[in-house]
C-alpha cells in the first residue's frame, strides 16, 4: 500500500493477481467493465440459504468482492478474503460469515491465513457455544501465534478481521482492526443502521490512550513530516481533521510502522508499541425487527455511513443486489474523490421466518407474521443450497476515515445500539 493511502504507512513492494478462492461459492457472476471508472475485477456469488431450525429462521445471503482501481499499479493483488461457512462444528444452528482485509507487503498471505486457521480453531473448540468471548479471543490470539511462527513475513504485513457468528437467535461478532459489521433494524416506519463493531483506530480515545501506554508515538503523516504541530492530538473535531492523513502508529524513534489501525492479527514491528490482535466481541440478540446484516471491508465504509449502507440493502429482497449497489456506490464515490479505489469486500445475510423463506422460493409476495415490517420476496431465484460447507474469495485491501459517518450525525442520522452488549474475551 502507499505511504498515504495504505493501512501500514511503509514503503512495500506488491505483487499483484486476483484469486477467487471460492470453495463452494460455484456459479458467481463475474464480470469487468467497459471504460476507466470499471477497470477491475469483480466475483459475486449466487445466494445461498441457512437455516437455523431452532428458532424457524433463514439466513439468504450473498457476497461480492471487487478489487480496487490503482491506474499506478493496474496489476495490484486483492489482498481481501472472506469466508462462509454453514453448520459450523457440524450444528445445524450455528453459521460463520467473516471478512479479512490484508496490508502490507504479505497482506494477501496474511489475511489468507487467517480466513483458514480461525475457521479450522473455531470448528475445533467446544466452548464456542458455551462462551463465545473466550472462543474467538483464543482463536484470533492462537492464529496470530501460528502467523508468526510461519514462513509468512509478518513482521509489516498482517490483516484485520471481522467476524460474525450466527448461533440460534443471537449474534456474536468478534472485530480486530476497522472493517465492520452493521444490522438494519426495523424501527417502525423505517431501517435503522445498528452498528455491530466498532472500528478500532486511533480515533477512538480508549484505543489512543492504550498504544500511548504501550509507548506508540500518535500522529499525521503531516505531523511526523514537520508540516503540522505534533502537539495537536485532537483529531475528526473538525471536518477537515482527518480528510486523507489519519493519526497513526509510529516508534519512538523511527518512522514505521505507521499503521492506521490499533489492533490487527500480524504485524509484528507494530504489536511491540500496542497494536494487539485481540478481538473485541459484541453480542446481540435477532429480535423480529432484525431484517439484515452486513459484514464488509472498511473500503466499503470510507466515503458511506453504515446508515447509508443499510438504506441501499434495504432496498433490495435479492441479497445479490444489495451487494452490487453497495459495491457501485462506494465505487463511484472514491473516484469522485481520488483517483484510485479501494478493495472491497461484502457480505449481505437477510434474516427471514423460515415459513417466508419456502415462500420465496415459490415466488410468492409474503409478509411476516412475527415482524411488523414488510419482506417482499418477490422475483428471488431459488437460494444456490448450501449445508455444512464452506464458501470462500479473495478480495483486498484498504483505509478508512469515516468522515462520511461524522457528516451523518451532523445532519441528525444516528445507529441504534439498544440490543447490544459488550462482551470481554
Amino acid at each position: 500500500m502507499g505511504c498515504v493511502h495504505g493501512k501500514c504507512c511503509c514503503r512495500c513492494v506488491d505483487e499483484c493477481c486476483s484469486d477467487d478462492d471460492g470453495g463452494d461459492d460455484e456459479g458467481g457472476r463475474r464480470s469487468s467493465g467497459h471504460d476507466a471508472r470499471r477497470r477491475h475485477v469483480l466475483t459475486q456469488s449466487d445466494v445461498g440459504s441457512a437455516p437455523v431450525t431452532s428458532h424457524g429462521l433463514l439466513l439468504e445471503y450473498s457476497s461480492l468482492t471487487q478489487r480496487g482501481h490503482y491506474p499506478d499499479s493496474p496489476e495490484r493483488e486483492n489482498q481481501d478474503s472472506f469466508v462462509i461457512k454453514t453448520q459450523l462444528q457440524g450444528n445445524p444452528n450455528l453459521h460463520f460469515f467473516a471478512v479479512f482485509d490484508g496490508h502490507g507487503q504479505f497482506g494477501a498471505q496474511c489475511s489468507g491465513f487467517l480466513r483458514a486457521k480461525l475457521v479450522d480453531i473455531l470448528s475445533d473448540d467446544s466452548r464456542l457455544l458455551e462462551d463465545p468471548a473466550k472462543a474467538y479471543g483464543a482463536a484470533f490470539r492462537a492464529a496470530n501465534a501460528e502467523l508468526r511462527e510461519s514462513e509468512i513475513d509478518d513482521s509489516m504485513s498482517g490483516t484485520t478481521g471481522i467476524a460474525v457468528l450466527v448461533a440460534g437467535d443471537a449474534l456474536f461478532v468478534a472485530n480486530v482492526g476497522d472493517s465492520r459489521a452493521v444490522a438494519g433494524i426495523w424501527n417502525g416506519d423505517s431501517v435503522v443502521a445498528e452498528d455491530l463493531s466498532s472500528d478500532q483506530t486511533p480515533f477512538r480515545k480508549d484505543e489512543y490512550q492504550r498504544v500511548k501506554l504501550c509507548g506508540a508515538r500518535v500522529l499525521t503523516v503531516d505531523q511526523v513530516e514537520g508540516i503540522k504541530d505534533p502537539s495537536i492530538q485532537s483529531w475528526g473535531e473538525a471536518d477537515d481533521d482527518d480528510e486523507g492523513d489519519p493519526p497513526r502508529l509510529w516508534v519512538q524513534d523511527g518512522m514505521y510502522p505507521g499503521t492506521a489501525f490499533t489492533r490487527s492479527v500480524g504485524d509484528a514491528i507494530a504489536e511491540k508499541i500496542g497494536v494487539t490482535a485481540e478481538p473485541e466481541v459484541l453480542a446481540a440478540k435477532i429480535t423480529p425487527d432484525h431484517m439484515f446484516f452486513v459484514v464488509a471491508s472498511d473500503g466499503v465504509f470510507e466515503f458511506l455511513s453504515s446508515q447509508a449502507v443499510v438504506n441501499m440493502v434495504a432496498k433490495f429482497a435479492d441479497p445479490r443486489d444489495a451487494c452490487a449497489a453497495i459495491a457501485a456506490e462506494s465505487y463511484r464515490l472514491w473516484l469522485d474523490h481520488e483517483r484510485r479505489t479501494d478493495d472491497m469486500t461484502i457480505i449481505v445475510v437477510h434474516i427471514k421466518d423460515m415459513c417466508d423463506g419456502c415462500m420465496s422460493q415459490a415466488g410468492i409476495l409474503t409478509y411476516s407474521h412475527s415482524t411488523k415490517y414488510r419482506i417482499i420476496t418477490t422475483g428471488l431465484d431459488q437460494p444456490g443450497g448450501s449445508t455444512a460447507e464452506d464458501e470462500e474469495g479473495r478480495t483486498t485491501s484498504k483505509v478508512s476515515l469515516k468522515t462520511a459517518e461524522r457528516t451523518d450525525e451532523r445532519n441528525g442520522v444516528h445507529g441504534s445500539h439498544h440490543s447490544l452488549r459488550r462482551t470481554s474475551s
